[in-house]
């Protein structure tokens, strides 16, 4: 969505997608993450995600021809005509579309456009602008899949590719590039039976392994309508109006954010004592948040390539405490 910059980005990977739900939780989240709708109709259903696609090859090649494939589905779905051109020959499926375009504006319809799946989609889509402009279709749209990602969407704009809408599949539904996320769930305080809590701490010869003790929350700071940085701290022992932290790996990096500097507190509780206590939001308001939010963020910090570090440590207070914890373990050892 990022690299697409405005453009619709489809999720189109429920095929490839992983698992019994996979194919659910990855439209959802999708959706989330700003794509404008999903070809999965179940997601659609249960999620109220808008729900596109075009048909599928195997609709052309159960016909005896390309344009009779065409017309059939015109005749069937005459206002959600995208049609797939690239089953035999790229362009000469553009002029197809283009046949049946004709037809279906003589109905009172109008081709929404041509989808390209294989090939130098650059190239082809330059083409088939062309076809379609020359025949009285400006409006029609391109749409490309095929093994899409963010830097291929970005790789393809930069050759001035004429795609405008951007259907990504097994490269998004399948987390392709990182299949495993790498976070760690550790025991960080235990209740005892009068009430009180108790720290504990994980330890590690590998510094980034060893785990915050306490009552954690994250503090998030804002200047001038941007995000500036995100403290970890224990609710037992809240910053004051000027907080100091340090990085989670290197102690000797520390800031600190002054007295007035805007924040905001990232977790909060879903469920307590078995109860739900959170208003869901609907996956349109979940999508509103995230742009919002992404919105606020240094573009240095969202870019893909040697992204700029975003700041966050752990609050002053609670990094000492963890230190002495650290030294008391060891000496106990």
């Amino acid at each position: 969505v990022e690299a697409a910059h405005g453009d619709p980005v489809l999720e189109f990977g429920l095929r490839r997608a992983q698992g019994i739900d996979g194919g659910l939780t990855a439209s959802r989240a999708a959706f989330i993450g700003g794509c404008s709708a999903t070809s999965n109709v179940l997601a659609g259903k249960l999620f109220g995600i808008p729900v596109k696609g075009t048909h599928a090859h195997s609709w052309v090649m159960s016909f005896d021809s390309e344009l009779e494939a065409f017309e059939a589905y015109a005749a069937a779905m005459p206002n959600n005509c995208v049609f797939l051109v690239d089953t035999y020959d790229t362009l000469e499926g553009v002029r197809n579309a283009v046949r049946v375009g004709h037809a279906l504006r003589r109905r009172g319809h109008e081709l929404l456009g041509v989808r390209l799946d294989s090939g130098d989609l650059a190239y082809l889509s330059i083409e088939a602008r062309k076809i379609l402009d020359a025949a009285g279709f400006p409006d029609a749209q391109v749409f490309a899949s095929n093994d899409l990602d963010e830097r291929t969407i970005e790789a393809l704009r930069r050759q001035g590719a004429k795609i405008a809408v951007w259907g990504v599949g097994t490269r998004l539904s399948t987390a392709y590039d990182q299949p495993a996320l790498g976070g760690v769930y550790k025991l960080s305080a235990v209740r005892r039976a009068d009430g009180t809590w108790e720290d504990r701490i994980k330890l590690s010869e590998n510094p980034a392994k060893r785990s915050i003790p306490g009552l954690l929350q994250v503090r998030r700071y804002s200047r001038d309508g941007g995000y500036v940085g995100d403290v970890i701290y224990d609710e037992r022992n809240p910053p004051g109006e000027t907080v100091r932290y340090v990085h989670p790996t290197d102690a000797l990096r520390r800031n600190a954010f002054g007295a007035g500097t805007e924040s905001e507190e990232l977790l909060v509780p879903v469920f307590r004592a078995g109860a739900l206590v959170y208003d869901v939001p609907t996956v349109a308001e979940a999508q509103a948040r995230l742009r919002e939010q992404l919105a606020r963020f240094h573009p240095g910090v969202r870019r893909f390539d040697n992204p700029h570090e975003y700041p966050a440590g752990i609050e002053e207070g609670l990094n000492e405490r963890r230190n002495r914890m650290i030294l008391a373990l060891r000496e106990a050892a």
